[in-house]
């Protein structure tokens, strides 16, 4: 198959489905740790074509959404100095902070924009020499790279005024955390975003060692279907292993020149993420040789002690304990318009798909 088309015929979807109860006879659950895949199952009603002996639930697959309060809060704190501009991708200026979002310091005065690449930044750091422009990098090993090109590029033309605050976190070790922490996981839906760039073999510990079974996914609900088939005859035939459904996107051995990027501008280290605490080696900090372009250690703020927002249980929901039904605030004090937890801003958040296809 070829065309989007195709992935979305509906014959194509009903006759997966009619294989997934012939084969389906143990109960088990699988985690999707993707937004775009929390929202595919959603839009196409997927749900509804699955065996009840089948059950999805959503992980930490939204860069806005797993970002710390810590970190939004940092953000806040930089754009209050004098001669700072913020740029950010859409979603996170309206995260509520502690206190404030930067949505509303934008409205008291602060410099905030909008960009829709890291490349923007550059360009706005170049026609504006006499301001310091931070970046905030927020997102996966997909999102990451271009991060790390934007650093490169940055000291190759000599700005000197251009500085990233990173909050980029990498996927294995949260879905190794889960399972550590007792969360019932059959198996994962991996994201093929991520995969594309890193490849199969980040999951080859939670096959070999946890004994889960993973299949990378695309995004249609021809994609979605089939990675759910081929997870699910992996369970009962007790041969779990690491598997590509996405295969016209992903390769095993991903993409190297963007891991070399990655690899010359960012270093692991331990990481916090909403609702999961301090998980290691799970984040990426700007090396040591780059430190010019690092805003946490070229500014100096002080950030009171985060506070999550109160009756939100965002964290509960990203670890998979939980469903924004299950939340007393969802559709009522937390909707798109007002939104009171991070999972409700972003487009990929379980709580904003959960309300967008509530009916």
């Amino acid at each position: 198959m070829k065309y989007i088309d195709e992935y979305r015929k509906k014959e194509f979807i009903l006759s997966i489905a009619e294989k997934l109860k012939s084969v389906s006879k143990k109960e088990i659950v699988l985690m999707e740790v993707c937004g775009g895949h929390t929202m595919a199952i959603h839009r196409f009603g997927l749900n509804s074509l699955l065996p009840p002996t089948i059950r999805l639930i959503s992980g930490p697959g939204c860069p806005v959404c797993v970002s710390s309060q810590h970190f939004i809060d940092m953000a806040m704190a930089y754009s209050k100095i004098p001669g700072v501009i913020i740029t950010t991708y859409g979603d996170l200026i309206r995260v509520p902070g502690s206190s404030t979002s930067l949505e509303k310091e934008r409205a008291n005065g602060s410099d905030v924009r909008i960009v829709y690449s890291v490349l923007e930044s550059l360009e706005i750091a170049k026609s504006n020499p006499e301001k310091n422009v931070i970046f905030l990098g927020i997102g996966f090993e997909t999102t990451a790279p271009l991060t790390a090109a934007a650093i490169l590029q940055a000291k190759q033309e000599n700005i000197p005024n251009f500085f990233v605050l990173s909050a980029h976190k990498v996927m294995p070790p949260v879905m190794k955390a889960l399972v550590e922490e007792g969360v019932k996981i059959d198996g994962f839906i991996a994201p093929g975003h991520v995969t594309a760039i890193t490849g199969t073999a980040i999951y080859n510990d939670l096959a070999t060692i946890c004994g889960l079974g993973v299949v990378v996914a695309g995004f249609e609900p021809v994609d979605m279907m089939q990675a759910i088939l081929m997870l699910t005859i992996q369970i009962e035939s007790g041969t779990p292993g690491v598997e590509i459904q996405y295969q016209r996107v992903v390769h095993n051995e991903g993409n190297q020149v963007a891991l070399q990027v990655l690899k010359d501008v960012f270093e692991l280290y331990d990481d916090s993420w909403r609702g999961l605490g301090m998980i290691p080696q799970s984040g990426l900090k700007i090396r040591e040789e780059l430190s010019s372009f690092d805003a946490e250690r070229r500014f100096t703020v002080v950030v009171p002690a985060s506070t999550e927002p109160k009756g939100c249980i965002c964290g509960q929901i990203l670890r998979g304990l939980k469903t924004p039904v299950d939340c007393p605030l969802f559709a009522k004090k937390c909707t798109p318009t007002g939104p009171v937890g991070a999972c409700m801003v972003s487009g990929e958040g379980t709580c904003a798909t959960y309300y967008k296809y509530r009916s």
